[in-house]
């Protein structure tokens, strides 16, 4: 019996895929990795009997990055990073250890079949799926073919099972046109964001940005945002004239009149036309025409409009619509949410889709009428050759989808039934009056058949007082005439809905990035989303986009990346060579990197308005070691300290507070230390500035602290505070948080565990002494004679926190809460655990884990 490895994108969508395929008789397990299961059933495959193993990925296994030394800021010339850094795929999220898993579940398989989402990533994600279990599945004969690909754009079970009895094969260049952009997006981003980073912050001190970054199309998208900006700042408002006509078709009602003039810019002329006009007293009817008019159904759903259409009427960014629109998908609701065509496929099944919303009471009574008359054929859109259009493919109820989920569902779903339903017909009747030698017009519309605006009334035709009847020549009595001054608006600020229309016409991102790259500058602080949903650049999105148009406009434009864009589409249908488009595309934007930082000077000019230097940024907070002066803490993030007098800026832990540490300083370089702290039931720990940036020891990284510095004699050092290996995370030391009494408490200086103990202590110490039975360090505890919860009225004892009976009940394990999972970035892996190495003359380098640690576990952190 043949073993198929089926692999789908998503936990969710394998267990989803497996029910229907195995008709819900199927056996589930997890896998070694905790994040996926796998569920086994028999059947037949291609003919023949088949055990079957279904399990997923969590998105993308591999991602792209350069080599380890390629990685550092300092080291290395960002001009580098376009042709001589070598990139390397590494797994996407370490943690799940997704390689190992799949090579697991995939040693022995005679055949894979691959579930993933049927779009370019989808088809990346393939081929990263096949270099890790290909190497480990049995050996085919000659000619036998072991590799299909399922192609499927929903969760039911009609499309599944004809996925499984139509098997492809993986689109080798589609997956290429992924590889091409990862690696265009990597270089180029990184090459300007390390560059503009690191020359503005070393200037500056308000940026308030953490990163400076510049992608080949998030900058494109924030241009278009600051293009409106300038549009309104430039906008000079001008004062017009109207005149506005009211007759008197019947004693107690008016009609207003609008001047087929429109406007006039200029007063005395304005003027001149009401003095005309007032001299006639009667309004002639000119003519009467009446015209049946049509508004068209809406086109098939796609993900751009969906995307506009949560933004602007559902008040959803885009980011959060797609996150909703992807879990609706993946619990069979809806239809796959990524496509760009909005033409229903000749054998889509309309009727079958519309029966299954018959019953929902906000739109049974439409969906039953059409189905009882005969629904209308949809209008023909346009064919991307991807997903079907965006439907619903189950019925479903506010209390099942709750909130955003619901709201979004029942759009998609109405605009569904619209897209089948009749047009909206209406009766326009347009009359023209004349008063002396001015032409007057009145319109009014009547709906004869609301169609589709019955399923969609925001679309509705506004209902408007009927017109009196009037015949050609009829007089009217004028009841009043008069001028009115009006003057012309700015436009307002790009709505997302807007800015989504403006990337797709440019070609700018793809309907699955264009979320992404809104959000970022977003997060960047580029812009600021305001009431409507509405984008304003801040002032640092306006002074680089400005410097932009400055050096390079290119740089900023959406004509260069929009023609990138085309040739990756052109390696997706194999008419264009991966290697050759790579090339030729990185030279173009090497040159263009050269001459920015020739030219930096430039945007140099617009920072030094919008911005204050680093001088005279911040408050004096501790000593330098070389001047002695103080340096002053820059709040405003990226987080640092700045000396002023040696003109050198120290980075600090991101996203907590800091503060002065007793004054006390480093034994190293004698600058005053530091203390990082998360919050009151987070962790902190001391640092020295200087040591942080530039670590005294070989086996020390940047950006480590005192809870991880191998000083073998300073107070403050790991050596000294160390207490044993963390009781979770593989490299990391329970340090003593010296500042934390009378609430004592040891910290993980890797992961954010931590471990409350002795509170109400009056000292806690580490000693020199280690445990016998796991060599964690002992620790001498002195109580209050009034608060000791030792035995028998004792107020001091020594042992170890894991092994010793009278510490049993005083210790208690928490996680960390801390405002950021990344709260301080340049960590390396270090040798050594326990104490560390240096601890003192003889010092274990690696102190054993402490003897049977789960049943330490229980007893004590339950």
């Amino acid at each position: 019996m043949k073993t198929v490895l089926m692999v789908a994108e998503k936990p969710s969508l394998a267990q989803s895929i497996a029910k229907i395929l195995s008709r819900g008789n199927m056996s589930s397990r997890k896998g070694l990795n905790g994040a996926c299961s796998v569920h086994e059933y028999t059947g037949s495959f291609i003919g023949q009997s088949a055990h079957f193993k279904m399990t997923s990925v969590c998105g993308h296994v591999m991602t792209l990055d350069f080599i380890g030394k390629y990685n550092s800021w300092d080291k290395v010339d960002p001009a580098e990073l376009f042709s001589k850094a070598p990139t390397e795929k590494k797994e996407a999220n370490p943690k799940l250890t997704m390689v190992k898993f799949l090579q697991v579940e995939g040693r022995g398989c005679d055949c894979i079949v691959l579930w993933l989402d049927c779009d370019k990533e989808g088809e990346n994600i393939c081929f990263e799926v096949l270099d890790a279990v290909l190497p480990v599945m049995n050996k085919p004969r000659s000619t036998e073919r072991t590799i299909y690909r399922a192609k499927f754009s929903s969760i039911t079970d009609t499309d599944i099972c004809n996925a499984m009895n139509h098997l492809g094969e993986p689109n080798r260049n589609e997956a290429l046109s992924v590889d091409a952009r990862q690696e265009l997006d990597l270089r180029i981003g990184c090459a300007f964001t390390r560059f503009q980073t690191k020359y503005f912050q070393g200037k500056y001190g308000n940026l308030d940005s953490s990163l400076i970054s510049f992608g080949p199309c998030q900058t494109p998208t924030l241009g278009f945002c600051v293009e409106r900006h300038d549009k309104i700042q430039s906008f000079k408002p001008e004062t017009y004239w109207v005149l506005q006509a009211k007759v008197n078709p019947e004693k107690d009602s008016s009609l207003t009149l609008d001047w087929d003039r429109v406007r006039v810019f200029d007063r005395e002329i304005a003027q001149m036309f009401l003095n005309i006009t007032k001299m006639a007293k009667e309004a002639k009817v000119e003519s009467v025409s009446k015209k049946e008019k049509v508004k068209q159904r809406p086109l098939a759903l796609n993900t751009v409009e969906m995307l506009r259409v949560a933004s602007a009427a559902l008040g959803m960014g885009p980011q959060h619509a797609m996150q909703i629109a992807e879990r609706l998908y993946t619990q069979g609701y809806i239809s796959y949410p990524r496509t760009e065509t909005t033409h229903y496929p000749e054998n889509f099944d309309l009727k079958g889709c519309l029966r299954q919303q018959a019953n929902n009471p906000y739109w049974a009574e439409t969906v039953k009428a059409l189905l009882s008359e005969g629904i209308n054929r949809p209008r023909k859109g346009h064919d991307a050759g991807d997903h079907p259009p965006i439907t619903p493919m189950r019925a479903a109820t506010e209390a099942e989808l709750g909130g955003d989920g619901w709201r979004l569902y029942e759009y998609i779903t109405r605009h569904f039934i619209a897209t089948v339903s009749a047009d909206c017909k209406y009766l326009q009747t347009t009359i023209s009056f004349s008063i002396g030698p001015e032409r007057f017009t009145c319109i009014g519309k009547v709906v004869t058949s609301p169609g589709f605006t019955e399923i969609m009334p925001w679309h509705s035709i506004p209902l408007e007082e009927s017109l009196p009847h009037c015949e050609k020549g009829g007089l009217f009595p004028v009841g009043e005439i008069k001028l009115l001054e009006k003057q012309t608006s700015p436009p307002d600020y790009l709505t997302e809905a807007e800015l989504i229309t403006l990337m797709e016409k440019h070609g700018i991102g793809t309907d699955a990035s264009i979320p992404v790259h809104i959000n970022n500058i977003c997060q960047r602080n580029y812009v600021t989303v305001e009431s409507g949903r509405r984008l304003k650049p801040t002032n640092l999105g306006i002074v680089l986009v400005h410097g932009y148009y400055k050096i390079d406009a290119e740089l900023v434009l959406p004509t260069i990346r929009s023609a990138v864009e085309k040739q990756l589409n052109l390696i997706a249908l194999g008419k264009a060579n991966y290697h050759q488009v790579l090339e030729h595309t990185l030279d173009i934007f090497k040159r263009k990197f050269h001459y920015f930082v020739d030219s930096i000077a430039g945007m140099d000019e617009l920072m030094e308005v919008s911005f204050s230097p680093l001088a005279a940024t911040g408050k004096p907070l501790s000593r330098c070691g070389k001047c002695h002066r103080f340096m002053k803490y820059i709040q405003a993030k990226p987080s640092r300290l700045h000396c002023s007098h040696c003109d050198d800026t120290y980075s600090l832990p991101q996203n907590g507070t800091i503060k002065l540490y007793k004054e006390l300083r480093c034994p190293l370089d004698d600058f005053e230390l530091v203390l990082w702290s998360s919050g009151s039931r987070g962790k902190s720990y001391p640092l020295c500035p200087y040591c942080y940036n530039h670590p005294p020891f070989r086996d020390m990284k940047k950006g480590m602290g005192c809870n991880e510095c191998t000083h073998p004699t300073c107070q403050h050092s790991l050596s000294m505070l160390g207490i044993g290996q963390c009781v979770e995370c593989e490299n990391g030391v329970l340090v003593l948080d010296s500042t934390s009494g009378p609430k004592w408490k040891m910290a993980c200086n890797k992961c954010n565990v931590i471990v409350h103990f002795f509170e109400n202590a009056h000292k806690v110490r580490v000693s020199p002494e280690t445990c016998d039975l796991c060599d964690a360090a002992l620790v001498d505890v002195d109580f209050n004679k009034a608060k000791s919860p030792l035995p028998g009225d004792e107020t001091q004892h020594s042992g170890c926190v894991f092994c010793d009976p009278v510490f049993q009940d005083l210790v208690e394990l928490k996680h960390a809460a801390m405002r950021h999972p990344m709260h301080r970035g340049g960590q390396g892996k270090r040798q050594g655990r326990g104490r560390g190495k240096g601890r003192r003359p003889g010092g274990r380098l690696n102190p054993k884990k402490p003897k049977d640690k789960m049943a330490a576990l229980a007893a004590y952190f339950v």
